[in-house]
């Protein structure tokens, strides 16, 4: 198996996976267990041997298509659920929404040849906390993995730039500039949003606003619960999207 799924471009070279969230924490007792999710049965086979040699990732199971990764996560349960866009029958974005009702618990990184921002962003929408293009190096998979189950979201380079892009045209499509509050949400919920937003972790945050990381922890969850979302990065969607946090 080459040492990664295709070459990287110029523009991302050297560039790694751009990662928003906390850091790593201790050590896990237990393998992440993990559901690869691509019609290719070739390439599903390539990347169970590349993550069988990491001890601390474990393939727990396979699918081919949308329809069938649903019913795997329904019964196996993984802790995250590597999956490409577009597939038969039913594709890798349609798939996230059932994959998060019969697996909450489970983590969506997407693992794609599609760089089109329509996809990214219907991704981001169904509750994909990561979004990884094929032509990433098998080592950098592997970190991707361990990063979001860690609970960081994980995006390739110049898929991240795109959302910047977007992000900015769409402050200045309005001439409105002042900060509007998010509903349902407390002054210091408010705060905690705006630094999620900026990719700060729980830890700088937490030192930031001069309070515990348990309850940065407890801000962030009743942040997503109260605005319906499903991760950090849609949470930085959201803040864009409701001018809470300006990109100059």
């Amino acid at each position: 198996m080459a040492d990664s799924f295709g070459p990287m471009r110029a523009e991302d070279a050297g560039g790694g996976v751009v990662g928003m969230g906390p850091e790593a924490g201790s050590p896990r007792k237990e393998p992440i267990r993990v559901l690869v999710v691509d019609d290719h049965a070739l390439f599903r086979r390539g990347l169970e041997i590349v993550l069988a040699a990491e001890e601390d990732i474990q393939v727990v199971g396979e699918a081919g298509d949308g329809a069938e990764a649903v019913d795997k996560a329904a019964d196996l349960l993984p802790d995250i659920v590597l999956m490409d866009v577009r597939m038969p029958k039913r594709g890798g974005i349609e798939a996230c929404t059932s994959i998060k009702e019969v697996a909450p618990s489970a983590k969506i990184i997407m693992l794609t040849i599609s760089d089109e921002e329509a996809d990214l962003y219907d991704a981001i929408k169904a509750g994909a906390t990561g979004y990884l293009l094929k032509e990433i190096s098998t080592d950098e998979v592997a970190t991707a993995i361990r990063a979001v189950a860690d609970g960081q979201s994980q995006i390739s380079p110049s898929m991240a730039s795109k959302l910047l892009t977007e992000f900015k045209s769409m402050i200045q499509r309005t001439d409105e500039r002042r900060l509007v509050p998010a509903p349902r949400l407390t002054d210091r919920e408010l705060e905690v949003l705006k630094l999620v937003a900026t990719g700060m972790n729980n830890r700088d945050i937490a030192k930031e606003l001069f309070i515990s990381e348990n309850t940065v922890k407890n801000h962030v969850r009743n942040i997503l619960e109260k605005l319906q979302l499903h991760s950090r990065m849609e949470a930085v969607v959201y803040a864009m999207r409701e001018k809470i946090l300006e990109i100059r």
